[in-house]
C-alpha cells in the first residue's frame, strides 16, 4: 500500500499543456516593470485616462440605492436587450431583442461565442496583428488557430483579400476579425467584408466580429463599416460589442452581442455555466447609458479624432519613427528604429524614460518592431510622453 495516498509519481501539479501554453500578456509584464517607479507616464493599457461620466455613474447608484443586487435573466434584463436591439437597428439595421445578448464584458462575449461554435481539433483563422485575447480564446478550448497578417507599407495598414480567402479553406470552422483593430487601427472596408461575408456562406464558416471600437471611427459615419450592415441576423455571423471604450465603461465589465436566435437558448446555458448574468445595476446603468449616451459618443470621438492627429504630428517629426494615421480605434501602432525587440525596448523605455507603451510582439510575431501608443487622454501628457520618447531615442543613439 502506498503510505503517502497524495503522492503520484512522475505526474507534476500542473494545468493541462494547452493552457500553460498560452501567452503571457506582453502588455502587463512592461506594467508591472514599471509599477513602483516614480513619474511614469503609462499609455500601455487600452482605456482612456477619464472617468464613466456622471449620467452613468448615477445611474449605477440610484440602481443600488433600489436594492438591484440580485441575479438576473442569463441573457440579460429586458430593458437593456431592448435598449440595445433599438441601438443596433438605428446604426446597422433591423435588430430585434432575441436577437442580442448581455454579457459580463466584451471579453466574455468573445470567449462565450467561441464556445458556442469551436470545439477540440477544430481550425480557426484570425486575422492579426491582434490583440492576444482573441487568438488565445480558441487555444483555450483545444481549436488550431491560424493567422493572417495585415501588410504595412506606404499606405499604413492594409488586408490583402485574396491572401485572407485562400486561408478560409472549406474546413474552417471559425473567422475572427476586430475591426476596428487593436492595435492598428486599422478598419475592414465594406467591400472586404461583402467578399468575406460570401466566401463563408459558400462554405459554412462562422464569422466572429470584435467591433467594441465601432464607434472610435473617423470616416464619415456614425460608426465603422460592419458585418451587420450586411449579413441577416439569423446566418452564421456573431457580433461582439462592449460598453468599456465607447461609454468609458472599462472597470464595469459589460458587454454584448448580436447572434442568430437559434442560438440564445444554448448561449443562456453557457452564461450560466460562465457567469450567471451580468450585475443587475450595472445593466441598468447600462440602459442609461445606451438611452442618454450618444452626444457623449459624438463628443468623445471629437476629442480622441483630435488626440491622434495631435500625437500622429508629433510622432511625424522624431527621428527613427514609422507612423501612419489610423482609421479608427485610440491607438497609434508606429514602427521605431531600435524595437527589433519591442518587449526588451519597452522595459527599458519605462525604466529609464519612465515612459509605458505596449510592446508589438504582444500582439503576435507580425507586430515585432512596433509599439503601441493609447492616444485617449490629454494632448499635454501626448506631449510629454513625446518629448521623454525623443529623449530616449536621441540618448540610445
Amino acid at each position: 500500500m502506498n503510505a503517502n495516498p497524495l503522492a503520484t509519481a512522475d505526474v507534476p501539479v500542473a494545468a493541462r499543456d494547452s493552457i500553460r501554453a498560452l501567452r503571457a500578456s506582453r502588455i502587463r509584464e512592461v506594467a508591472n516593470a514599471g509599477f513602483g517607479l516614480p513619474d511614469v507616464l503609462p499609455f500601455w493599457f487600452g482605456e482612456s485616462d477619464r472617468v464613466t461620466p456622471d449620467f452613468i455613474r448615477d445611474a449605477a447608484a440610484q440602481a443600488l440605492s433600489r436594492g438591484a443586487t440580485f441575479y438576473t435573466h442569463n441573457l440579460g434584463i429586458a430593458p437593456l436587450r431592448d435598449a440595445l436591439a433599438g441601438y443596433v437597428t438605428e446604426l446597422h439595421g433591423r435588430t430585434t431583442m432575441d436577437h442580442v445578448a448581455v454579457t459580463s464584458a466584451g471579453v466574455n462575449a468573445l470567449m462565450l461565442a467561441a464556445q458556442l461554435v469551436v470545439g477540440p481539433g477544430d481550425r480557426t483563422v484570425a486575422v492579426t496583428p491582434l490583440w492576444p485575447n482573441v487568438v488565445e480564446i480558441p487555444k483555450i478550448l483545444g481549436a488550431q488557430v491560424d493567422t493572417v497578417s495585415l501588410d504595412y507599407g506606404d499606405l499604413g495598414w492594409t488586408l490583402d483579400v485574396d491572401k485572407l480567402l485562400s486561408a478560409l479553406k472549406p474546413d474552417t470552422k471559425l473567422l475572427t476579425v476586430n475591426s476596428p483593430s487593436n492595435p492598428t487601427g486599422w478598419v475592414m472596408p465594406r467591400e472586404a467584408q461583402q467578399a468575406v461575408l460570401d466566401h463563408c456562406r459558400r462554405h459554412g464558416i462562422w464569422i466572429l466580429a470584435d467591433e467594441v471600437y465601432e464607434r472610435l471611427y473617423y470616416g464619415a459615419q456614425p460608426a465603422a463599416p460592419s458585418f451587420l450592415d450586411l449579413a441577416e441576423r439569423d446566418e452564421r455571423v456573431i457580433c461582439v460589442n462592449s460598453f468599456s471604450k465607447s461609454w468609458l465603461m472599462t472597470g464595469w465589465r459589460l458587454g454584448w452581442m448580436v447572434l442568430p436566435s437559434a442560438l440564445t437558448d444554448d448561449l443562456g446555458k453557457l452564461i450560466e455555466y460562465n457567469t450567471s448574468c451580468a450585475p443587475s445595476f450595472v445593466q441598468e446603468a447600462g440602459v442609461v447609458a445606451v438611452r442618454d449616451g450618444t452626444p457623449f459618443i459624438q463628443g468623445e470621438n471629437v476629442r480622441l479624432r483630435a488626440a491622434r492627429d495631435h500625437l500622429v504630428s508629433a510622432l511625424s517629426k522624431v527621428p527613427g519613427v514609422d507612423v501612419h494615421s489610423p482609421e479608427g480605434a485610440m491607438y497609434v501602432f508606429f514602427r521605431l528604429a531600435g524595437a527589433q525587440d519591442s518587449l526588451a525596448f519597452c522595459k527599458r523605455l519605462v525604466r529609464e524614460a519612465r515612459l509605458g507603451l505596449a510592446p508589438g510582439s504582444a500582439f503576435g510575431p507580425e507586430g515585432e518592431g512596433f509599439v503601441r501608443w493609447c492616444y485617449a487622454c490629454d494632448v499635454q501628457r501626448l506631449d510629454e510622453g513625446v518629448k521623454r520618447l525623443q529623449g530616449f531615442l536621441e540618448k540610445a543613439a
